[in-house]
């Protein structure tokens, strides 16, 4: 059997790191911290997540007609992803994001998106041959709202299943749920989407409620280190999260959608599929970084 073909449409962004042992307040600069640059946005850690796990990939984005975008894409081809739709902006920079890491792994990110704000339906129907002969389209939510639901519509006329990470939080319209076969929401995107402030196991059955009725078929809200729920269809299941010591969460829900889409290209039910992305973030947490953290498929047999 071919192996069925995940389409990542999303960010591409060079990540500034700095760890310090906490992070500031407003006003306040925190010395002592190590700096290092790394690849990262959400959609090329997604897109690089699921090539390591073994996916086969193709990644959708734009980058700036800078350094950071040439290095980006090289880095890419070497992770084995088809980078004939990465499109390069005249106009505007690669995207960059500042993130300080503090002693226990908690994060505070600014991004600037330059080229990524640039995403538009033109260049998705350039790349349509790709994403309409795909089998799965992953996406999320820092590239512009009206091409994230271009392509959902584009996929969803076609049978193909959507899979969106609703991250960075905001609101979307009910004819983009529709268009979304599983929806991944940490906390925080849940209760915006529901309306439900989710605490526990409970309130997220309460929330994925709620936003399963707006037309999207199935719902998994990440607890982060209480585990993962899912309502699948009519069913709920609850995946514990594997315990480790956290170092730096940075990537960890990319890694968690990226797992996720692989294990469902490979036949694997909802569940197993997300007990795979559970082992895989949790490794990423024990790491620094955004893809540099990222795991191979061959790890998720050491925890």
């Amino acid at each position: 059997m071919q192996q069925k073909k995940i389409v990542v449409v999303g960010s591409c962004n060079t990540d500034m790191v700095i760890k310090a042992d906490r992070l500031p307040i407003p006003g306040e600069t925190v010395l002592g911290g190590t700096f290092f640059m790394n690849p990262g946005g959400k959609g090329a850690n997604q897109a690089v997540a699921a090539a390591r796990m073994g996916g086969r990939v193709t990644f959708v984005s734009k980058t700036g007609n800078d350094v950071f975008g040439k290095q980006s894409v090289v880095l890419y081809n070497a992770e084995d992803i088809n980078t004939d739709y990465i499109f390069s902006d005249p106009s505007n920079p690669s995207g960059v994001a500042l993130i300080t890491v503090d002693s226990f792994g908690e994060n505070c990110i600014v991004v600037a998106s330059g080229a990524n704000a640039s995403l538009c339906p033109a260049d998705i129907d350039k790349a349509a041959p790709e994403i309409e002969s795909s089998d799965l389209v992953l996406m999320q939510l820092e590239i512009p709202i009206n091409t994230v639901e271009y392509v959902a519509e584009m996929a969803n006329r076609r049978n193909i299943k959507v899979i969106l990470n609703p991250a960075p939080a905001r609101a979307l319209s009910d004819q983009l749920l529709k268009n979304t076969y599983i929806i991944v929401p940490n906390r925080s995107e849940a209760e915006i989407l529901s309306g439900i402030k989710v605490t526990d196991q409970e309130s997220a059955r309460q929330a994925a409620g709620i936003i399963s009725a707006k037309g999207v078929s199935i719902v998994v809200i990440t607890l982060g280190s209480q585990g993962a729920l899912i309502k699948d269809h009519e069913e709920y299941h609850f995946v514990d999260a594997v315990k480790v010591d956290a170092l730096d969460t940075t990537a960890a829900g990319d890694v968690f959608c990226g797992t996720l889409c692989v294990g469902l290209s490979e036949g694997r039910s909802i569940l197993d599929s997300v007990k795979m992305a559970a082992k895989a973030s949790a490794i990423t947490v024990t790491r620094m970084g955004a893809q540099s953290s990222i795991p191979h498929r061959a790890e998720l047999q050491t925890i």
